[in-house]
């Protein structure tokens, strides 16, 4: 009684939200029932609006309100600039990729990432660069999803006092749930409810360290001179307010752009413009979208460093060490049930809707682009199997999170690099070269899978001299010359006229 008694406003918010995300995947299980293209893009009918905060929802996941916020109060509001770089690959994704994948997509009756690079290069090889594809979405989403669910795990466990393997298991599974009934329907609707929930939320963030501190004043004078020491010991001084202090340049640029790109080669948000129902929409999400994930980038990028007002110096020696956790001891700190529950409902929301997105991705890209590609099964059998791979597969993640390979931020960084340097350069040559060619588009998948591992664990951390240089540099700049080279050296290759016509004109 006691614990109800504490907590109950926060638990009444927050089932109140898990309802309705249950309610909204019961509600569209009948239709997502109705084919694959209902179940796996939703038809193609879904309003611009609701694509933009999905988009905007699924990008601003945990990684961002609680490991990026997070880990800001370690290297300080230098951290900020992540924010720019994100906002500024989201406005090329939907100026550069949005229009044109929508209409390719829909003249190749594209369902899926794989199946669109299947479809799109037509050749001998087309079905082997589609199961690589899919095979490489299965490796990094895992590191994704483990990142996902240990922050919210971690918020639970600070807010709430639910143990770490209790809380990594709700959000897995109520996610799980809502996303097998629903498909791609209830995907879509229940991102642009979390997005609207996290825009707030990320404002509301924003607002604790300076009402908890009596003004703006207060905090930046708490935070420009501290006693609070670095991770190496050292005390941090004015490192919190000075650019580049406590974490160089080289680190941010390559942390920003390995998650940056993300947004312009990940599967999860690309399939959103397969979605997306005409032009018009398509215009409102190219200018709002930006705008959405923008403003609440620049509300939680910080965060962190602003948390260093609010903490003790023992409380501080802690976090530095553990910043996965800085969000939830910051809302414990600040002690306001109401103020609690609205913002353990947004950063629900932030974990669930990156992880419902991912889910069914996994689901198609194992059952459509790998079981059915090389083994063709009936259509009625596609969309059951698909649901039992996401639910395989979820546990497999829950597993995973229970013993986590590293923190938030690398695990969504590694994810991020593996897309950016694997995917993009056939994406992008794709979309916008006729000359690009079936093995032109294999050579740069597996080049840009090899460099980041290669560059990751051979190099990166076996070298101080090398160990902010990020894995998505060289494994993203390898991958898309790889992709020129060889395609204009296998012009033999290139798809027929009447193919290309078909995809372009």
């Amino acid at each position: 009684m006691d614990y109800i008694r504490e907590h109950y406003l926060t638990l009444l918010l927050t089932s109140i939200y898990v309802a309705g995300c249950l309610y909204i995947g019961w509600h569209f299980k009948k239709k997502a029932k109705r084919g694959v293209e209902g179940y796996f893009v939703a038809k193609r009918e879904i309003p611009g609006w609701v694509i933009s905060l999905a988009f905007f929802s699924t990008s601003a996941s945990t990684n961002t309100y609680i490991g990026q916020a997070g880990i800001s109060f370690e290297y300080g509001l230098s951290w900020a600039w992540m924010g720019l770089i994100w906002t500024f690959f989201c406005v090329i994704s939907w100026q550069l990729l949005g229009p044109r994948m929508r209409y390719q997509t829909a003249r190749l009756n594209s369902y899926t990432i794989p199946d669109y690079f299947h479809l799109r290069y037509k050749s001998n090889l087309a079905k082997s660069i589609r199961v690589l594809s899919a095979f490489i979405i299965l490796f990094a989403t895992i590191w994704y999803m483990v990142g996902i669910a240990k922050g919210c795990a971690h918020v639970l466990t600070s807010v709430l006092d639910i143990t770490y393997e209790y809380g990594a298991f709700a959000i897995i599974f109520i996610t799980c749930v809502y996303t097998i009934w629903g498909g791609m329907y209830s995907v879509l609707w229940t991102d642009a409810i979390q997005g609207i929930i996290m825009f707030g939320v990320a404002i509301l963030m924003l607002m604790i360290p300076f009402i908890y501190l009596g003004g703006v004043d207060n905090v930046m004078e708490s935070i420009s001179m501290t006693e609070h020491l670095t991770k190496s010991g050292k005390p941090i001084g004015n490192g919190l307010v000075v650019f580049g202090k406590l974490v160089s340049f080289l680190y941010i640029l390559g942390i920003g752009l390995s998650i940056g790109m993300k947004q312009i080669s990940e599967p999860k948000n690309l399939i959103r413009f397969y979605s997306i129902n005409n032009a018009k929409s398509m215009k409102f999400a190219m200018i709002w979208t930006p705008v959405f994930l923008g403003v609440s980038l620049v509300c939680v990028m910080g965060l962190g460093a602003l948390v260093h007002g609010m903490t003790t110096v023992e409380e501080a020696n802690y976090l530095i060490n553990n910043t996965d956790e800085v969000i939830g001891f910051m809302l414990n700190k600040f002690d306001n049930r109401l103020v609690s529950g609205i913002c353990v409902a947004g950063l629900f929301a932030a974990g669930m809707s990156s992880l419902a997105s991912v889910i069914i991705i996994i689901g198609t890209a194992f059952v459509n682009d790998i079981w059915h590609a090389v083994k063709p099964m009936p259509v009625a059998k596609i969309i059951p199997r698909t649901k039992w791979v996401m639910g395989i597969y979820c546990l497999m993640v829950y597993i995973f999170t229970l013993y986590p390979m590293a923190g938030i931020v690398e695990l969504t960084a590694f994810a991020g690099a593996v897309f950016a340097a694997s995917f993009f350069p056939a994406i992008f040559g794709g979309l916008y070269f006729k000359w690009g060619t079936d093995l032109g588009a294999i050579s740069s998948m597996v080049v840009g899978m090899l460099v980041n591992i290669i560059w990751r664990f051979g190099f990166r951390f076996n070298y101080p001299a090398l160990e902010d240089v990020h894995e998505i540099i060289p494994a993203f700049l390898f991958a898309l010359i790889t992709y020129f080279v060889v395609s204009l050296l296998s012009k033999n290759r290139r798809p027929d006229e009447k193919h290309l016509s078909n995809v372009f004109d």
